[in-house]
């Protein structure tokens, strides 16, 4: 078993008030819940308009259907928001 654990950092230069971030992460969060059965949640820099910091951790049983995972997760989020990815952090344990 492999646990897949990343922290992806979004940039929403549209955002002009934590409500409207609110609500986009919010969006964000529950769409990938549903689309991947992972957990997510914001953070960090939740007191910061412009910027979304998101957690996800999910389990895989082997490497290719971890890289598969990562990389399906990453272009669902370009997908579903306009906020620019402005940094990823993965990490693959093994168990």
């Amino acid at each position: 078993m492999r646990v897949i654990v990343m922290k992806v950092s979004l940039k929403a230069d549209w955002a002009h008030s934590l409500k409207e971030k609110r609500m986009v992460v919010k969006s964000i969060i529950a769409k990938l819940q549903n689309k991947f059965n992972i957990s997510v949640g914001e953070i960090e820099n939740q007191d910061i308009h412009n910027l979304i910091t998101i957690g996800i951790a999910g389990i895989a049983l082997d490497a290719k259907v971890c890289d598969s995972t990562i990389e399906n997760i990453i272009n669902y989020i370009e997908e579903i928001t306009d906020a620019e990815i402005i940094n990823i952090e993965q990490e693959v344990n093994i168990h």
